[in-house]
């Protein structure tokens, strides 16, 4: 038997179990996949347990940083981000670190047409803000200003992790994130319902708001943005996009059933 899993905290009612099982039902791969809890003080032990039947992992929060130091080899964009969210487990072991996440990103900016964008205010500080500042870099952005609910965990994004992505930021108080809206791009990193308060705050104008959430969708965030001229992206294009990919990295196999895996998923959240 072939194991794979999403790892991380909390992981009832993830879609990744849905995606990954589309995948292999269409690939004809007789593999299983699963959800764990798992806390990062629990993932040294856990990955160092591993026997034969592991092909790989999934990591959602609070993990993506956790495990990089964890990995015997990491790509280049994970050790550009500081962030993981795939291992593949070799046949000898090793583990092997990606980060998915970077292309989820971009494959859905470029369906909603944002392939430039010289402004970006990012909300959020955790790990998929990590991603969003590469997005915006890859964009055409050297500049993002993050909205961040606690400024002193924001602070962790500068220094080597700004430095190594090639991106300059400034940290703004969650107050402040009124007067940042009015860019080209703005990405929500957080989870559902933590900009609900912020929905009122966004003024007339155009530009494009990516928001991780895929449910409830459209967010009242993302809904109010719409109103006020905004193109919206949700969650789930990056989720599907991100996971194809990864099941291409875990695999060896493709291309990935990008068109079946994004049925599944809609069928379980309707």
């Amino acid at each position: 038997m072939t194991r794979l899993a999403l790892l991380g905290s909390p992981v009832d009612g993830a879609l990744s179990p849905v995606l990954h099982r589309a995948a292999y039902a269409a690939m004809g791969l007789p593999w299983t996949y699963h959800a764990i809890e798992c806390q990062p003080q629990d993932l040294p032990r856990f990955l160092g347990a591993l026997d034969g039947s592991w092909r790989g992992f999934s990591l959602t929060m609070p993990l993506k940083r956790t495990v990089v130091p964890l990995l015997d080899e990491a790509s280049e964009t994970v050790m550009r981000i500081g962030v993981a969210n795939t291992v593949v487990v070799t046949p000898s072991g090793r583990l092997l670190g990606e980060n998915t996440d970077l292309h989820g990103m971009m494959q859905a900016l470029r369906e909603a047409d944002m392939t430039t964008a010289t402004t970006v205010t990012v909300l959020g500080a955790g790990a998929t803000a990590c991603t969003a500042l590469a997005a915006g870099r890859e964009l055409g952005c050297d500049h993002v200003v993050v909205i961040a609910r606690d400024t002193g965990r924001a602070s962790s994004l500068l220094g080597p992790t700004a430095e190594r992505i090639g991106i300059n930021i400034s940290i703004k108080p969650w107050t402040a994130a009124v007067h940042h809206l009015a860019v080209d791009l703005v990405v929500s990193a957080l989870p559902p319902h933590a900009t609900d308060a912020l929905a009122a705050l966004w003024p007339r104008g155009t530009g494009t708001l990516m928001d991780v959430v895929y449910r409830p969708w459209p967010s009242r965030f993302a809904h109010a943005a719409q109103e006020a001229g905004r193109s919206i992206v949700g969650g789930l294009p990056m989720l599907v996009h991100q996971a194809a990919r990864q099941v291409i990295v875990q695999t060896g196999l493709s291309p990935a059933p990008v068109i079946e895996m994004l049925l599944a998923s809609q069928r379980e959240i309707q």
